[in-house]
């Protein structure tokens, strides 16, 4: 009798782990790809559109990296602020490509853990550093956290006229 339940148990267990995995759409972190080269792209974009930059760090491989990049699409409010205010750029960190040059120039952000969030200015200027476990709550995001966080970096958070 016990053996049915452990096979019933075991074969559930795997069905709800192989969907977990499955959640994922679409891969956010591009191990081939030049960040140095998408970070100059995304200095453009934000010049033009009178932006910041966010480089989200992380890996495919982050659990909490996609809980924070579906929390953000996941509420309106956010969403429009990092909109309305960033150029994103997603950096890779992992065995394929840790970005050793972009770690070094940024003074190492993955210091603090994945993910862990660099906020430049439209000139590509280095201004804050955020590691996201001050942003968590539980097994996710508090939302008043991210907005103030991304409130207190964008554009206008930043222009002295607004004081």
């Amino acid at each position: 009798m016990r053996l049915p339940i452990l096979i019933l148990f075991c074969t559930f267990s795997i069905v709800a782990f192989s969907q977990e995995k499955t959640e994922i759409k679409e891969k956010l972190y591009h191990p081939e790809a030049d960040a140095m080269a998408e970070i100059e792209e995304a200095v453009t974009t934000a010049k033009v559109g009178g932006k910041h930059i966010i480089l989200k760090i992380g890996g495919n491989w982050c659990v909490w990296c996609y809980r924070f990049h579906d929390f953000c699409e996941a509420d309106e409010e956010i969403k429009t602020i990092v909109e309305d205010n960033f150029v994103t750029v997603h950096v890779n960190y992992s065995k394929e490509n840790k970005n050793e040059e972009l770690m070094k120039k940024y003074s190492f952000p993955n210091r603090f853990g994945f993910p862990v969030f660099v906020i430049l200015d439209s000139n590509g200027n280095y201004l804050h550093v955020q590691n996201s476990a001050y942003l968590e709550s539980g097994k996710g995001y508090d939302k008043t956290k991210v907005l103030s966080f991304f409130k207190g970096w964008t554009p206008a958070a930043l222009d002295e006229s607004n004081y």
